[in-house]
């Protein structure tokens, strides 16, 4: 235990090590019903506590908005989901019963990410304890001690609860060395990361199974047989939700050329900063750059920042009275490097296109392949049905906002973890199983 925190280890070595005997102990002395328990308490302990330690990571990373983020931290740990989502089925004949069930993987090492640290120590701690797992985590060396916290609490909520310590563990320091050595550990049977194309080749480089998230772009494509002033209130309050730092939510726009002026003036409406051209391309020369490789990336030090810091910096006149949500770029140009970078900031590309054929194309060059998320405005299920199977996005939302997916005006759940790369999609706690089968033979023709 380091600094008399639970879970909390100097070496990382003494890390693994503690989970893995955690892991054996859960899955020999406890039952699914005991880790329902232990859930409860973790979700109320951390509910207790979650605006205090909020506070605290936004001071520690300040990465995206406060406000937004108490929001987002205490709806994610409410809602998730727990042994309920574990699936079984049974298969009966007169020869017998087999039971196929979702059993634990043993010990998972995790990544975290920057930008939304304590809820992924919290929920996929959640997850994996539903599954029967425990899990070690080496978390992004600026969220470092909101993620401490978190671990510490996690642990401390199990063991109240009656269960045993070092459920979820992770190293103090954490380094890409450290996590070398995760990745490295026979002790770790799954990997899991939240992150970046980066951290999704470091997993990948792996020969253990890897359930990771990974890079998106996500377009918002609006046609003329859309509510338009509705699609561009809901995108006015969702594109700048914690700074656009999610990568779910939608980081540019393409709107047919017929209702191309209704749509920008709606978002006005709404309090959007429309930048000038000369503004525009000042905010652009400081936040994107091509990396070695010639991709374009975003400048870190402005990535979730609010719109006023941005533009401040950028040499644009602001008004400091104003909490300025969202700055809008206009362009009639699909190569524009705010519309073909995943910038994570509330600066918002709105591009013109002639019509629907041209919208389409444009989305899918900007969604780049990444198979993330999209969303389309319009009054066509043909045409919704037609872009959502060229894009293949893993969430795809129809006259609503891609958040929509996780049961933010739409249907469903969320997950700290949306595997992209590897195909589970929204995780849940069976996603980090695997399946096993029970078979009780010699029926003596029970089942006729």
């Amino acid at each position: 235990m380091y600094n008399n925190l639970h879970g909390v280890f100097e070496l990382i070595e003494d890390a693994i090590d503690a989970a893995y005997e955690a892991q054996h102990i859960l899955e020999a002395q406890y039952t699914t019903e005991d880790r329902q328990k232990f859930i409860d308490n973790v979700k109320a302990e951390a509910l207790k506590v979650v605006n205090e330690e909020t506070i605290k990571e936004f001071e520690e990373t300040g990465y995206g908005r406060l406000d937004q983020k108490l929001l987002k931290n205490y709806g994610s740990i409410a809602d998730n989901p727990g042994v309920e989502s574990l699936k079984h089925q049974v298969l009966a004949s007169g020869k017998g019963v087999t039971v196929e069930f979702a059993a634990p993987y043993g010990t998972v090492g995790a990544l975290t990410p920057v930008t939304n640290g304590l809820v992924t120590v919290v929920c996929n701690t959640l997850s994996m304890l539903a599954a029967g797992n425990t899990i070690v985590f080496n978390a992004h060396p600026a969220g470092k001690e909101s993620a401490a916290k978190a671990c510490d609490l996690v642990n401390r909520a199990i063991i109240e609860a009656g269960g045993p310590d070092n459920v979820c563990t992770m190293i103090a320091n954490p380094t890409y060395e450290t996590l070398d050595v995760i990745m490295a550990s026979d002790k770790i049977s799954l990997l899991i990361g939240t992150g970046g194309e980066g951290m999704v080749a470091k997993l990948m480089s792996s020969s253990k199974k890897v359930i990771a998230a990974g890079p998106g772009n996500p377009p918002a494509v609006v046609d003329e047989t859309a509510n338009v002033k509705q699609a561009a209130e809901v995108l006015y309050t969702q594109v700048p939700f914690e700074n656009n730092m999610l990568c779910i939510t939608e980081k540019e726009a393409f709107v047919v050329e017929s209702v191309y002026d209704e749509f920008v003036q709606a978002m006005k409406d709404c309090g959007a900063r429309v930048l000038t051209e000369e503004e525009a391309q000042k905010v652009i020369d400081l936040c994107i750059a091509p990396d070695a490789n010639g991709k374009l990336m975003p400048n870190k030090k402005f990535v979730g920042k609010n719109a006023n810091v941005i533009l401040k910096a950028a040499g644009v006149d602001v008004d400091e009275s104003v909490d300025l949500q969202l700055a809008v770029i206009l362009t009639d140009s699909t190569d524009h490097p705010y519309v073909l970078c995943e910038q994570l900031m509330p600066i918002f590309p709105i591009c013109k296109v002639k019509d629907w054929d041209a919208a389409m194309a444009a989305a899918i060059k900007a969604e780049n392949g990444c198979h993330h998320s999209a969303c389309v405005w319009t009054a066509s299920l043909d045409r919704a049905t037609q872009l959502g199977k060229a894009l293949g996005c893993t969430c795809f939302a129809m006259n609503g906002p891609t958040v929509g997916a996780t049961g933010m005006m739409g249907t469903g759940y969320g997950s700290p973890t949306i595997a992209v790369s590897t195909g589970e999609g929204f995780t849940t706690p069976n996603s980090f199983t695997r399946v096993r089968r029970f078979a009780m033979c010699q029926g003596a023709g029970y089942l006729a």
